[in-house]
């Protein structure tokens, strides 16, 4: 039923303004465009839609991950840009944040402005 559908990922926030800012400037991320309020990001073919909310509460978890090809320089990227990267005191990660998976995945979390928890992760295959 889905397998040709093209994935759209929606995340929330409460101020649309500084969403944009944030995935805009911040992310460097290409915006397609707007549909009802909603900011429409082209991301690897998918739409990433960042629709505005009266209120909010952010998941505990991963709500969007980006895959990248050398997650160390995009930390330092992103760092350079005021991005702190999220602890978790049940996982080993390393002095830049990044969590080396066995098998050779890593991965590195932070926030959007609203607390949304979003991940960058570099797999295996891609180093």
């Amino acid at each position: 039923m889905f397998k040709d559908a093209r994935l759209q990922t929606i995340i929330c926030t409460t101020d649309i303004e500084r969403a944009e800012r944030f995935f805009s400037d911040t992310l460097d991320l290409r915006l397609g465009g707007r549909s009802h309020g909603a900011l429409v990001y082209i991301v690897g073919g998918s739409d990433l839609r960042v629709s505005p909310v009266p209120e909010m509460t952010p998941s505990e978890h991963t709500v969007v991950g980006f895959a990248v090809n050398d997650i160390r320089k995009t930390i330092r990227e992103l760092a350079a840009k005021g991005i702190d990267f999220d602890r978790f005191p049940q996982f080993p990660q390393d002095a830049d944040g990044i969590l080396s998976i066995p098998g050779g995945d890593m991965v590195a979390w932070f926030r959007d402005p609203d607390g949304n928890l979003l991940s960058v992760v570099q797999y295996a295959a891609s180093k």
